[in-house]
């Protein structure tokens, strides 16, 4: 069933419905972890949350992975193309197309997706961030706000919730952010040679550097839980999984030497995902939160 009809939008359900499903599909091949707990949303914010992921991650990959073409150029249509959905209606990309109609279901604020578009643009040519105003800005553009996309589908137009969450819904952001800066590090500095972390330009990255970044990023996790218990109940759980799980991305990082982190990629393993699902389900459920 399609959550969004032919009279509200003009276009075809069916194409529509096509479109949220190559969004899940392409979240469910990017992020198993991520797609897990997206599973344990109702179906028609599991259909908009999937929307956005397909949206950032093409950005994402844009910038990032099509190295042998004009990233430029690519990225300048990308934007044009999503504008151009959102004025007529309908696009051809599929992702774009679903994502265009979350963003008018759900009033996602065009300056969200400006400050989004302006961090992936800003990948194109920065490689190397050396104060923290340089880094919050980045990271506000590429993790922020899709952390506040997400956010306005869960509230579904309570602005009082929205706002009384943002912040929270940011450090979550934040925080999720800084750990995929941490696992990659290595991709970032020897593949893609780019620095996000100011601390790295003041020294060679050792265990106190290390532990230093981590306590920053704790604190993040800190001030988003507090926004976890005041989410809608129906959205807390997947939220909390994805909290768990990089919790202990963290956990790993930190019992992890610089020199191992920079050689390689933490993950978390199967079973550990299943075990961080069976306590988010129970501590969701008793509202232990």
């Amino acid at each position: 069933m399609c959550i969004f009809s032919l009279r509200e939008m003009d276009t075809d359900p069916l194409y529509d419905q096509v479109s949220f499903k190559v969004s899940k599909l392409v979240t469910r091949n990017y992020s198993t972890s991520f797609s897990i707990a997206v599973s344990f949303l109702d179906k028609e914010v599991q259909m908009a949350i999937h929307s956005i992921y397909g949206f950032v991650r093409l950005a994402d990959e844009i910038v990032d992975t099509f190295l042998l073409h004009d990233k430029e150029t690519l990225l300048d249509k990308f934007e044009a193309d999503y504008y151009e959905a959102f004025k007529n209606g309908v696009s051809l990309n599929l992702v774009l197309h679903s994502f265009q109609l979350t963003v008018k279901k759900y009033s996602i604020s065009d300056d969200l997706i400006q400050a989004f578009l302006f961090s992936m643009r800003s990948d194109l040519h920065k490689t190397k961030y050396t104060t923290k105003s340089e880094i919050d800005l980045y990271i506000y553009g590429s993790a922020d706000v899709v952390g506040l996309m997400c956010l306005s589908v869960f509230t579904n137009g309570d602005r009082q919730m929205f706002e009384s969450l943002k912040d929270p819904a940011m450090r979550l952001g934040s925080a999720f952010q800084k750990v995929n800066f941490l696992r990659d590090l290595r991709s970032d500095t020897e593949f893609l040679e780019r620095q996000y972390f100011p601390e790295m330009g003041q020294g060679t990255f050792d265990d106190e550097m290390k532990l230093t970044i981590i306590k920053d990023i704790e604190q993040d996790f800190k001030s988003a839980r507090l926004g976890i218990l005041k989410l809608p109940f129906n959205s807390q759980l997947a939220v909390l999984i994805a909290y768990y799980y990089y919790q202990r991305l963290v956990v790993l990082l930190k019992n992890t030497s610089a020199s191992q982190v920079l050689a390689g990629r933490v993950s978390v393993s199967g079973f550990r995902k299943t075990i961080l699902l069976i306590k988010a389900i129970i501590v969701h459920k008793l509202k232990m939160i």
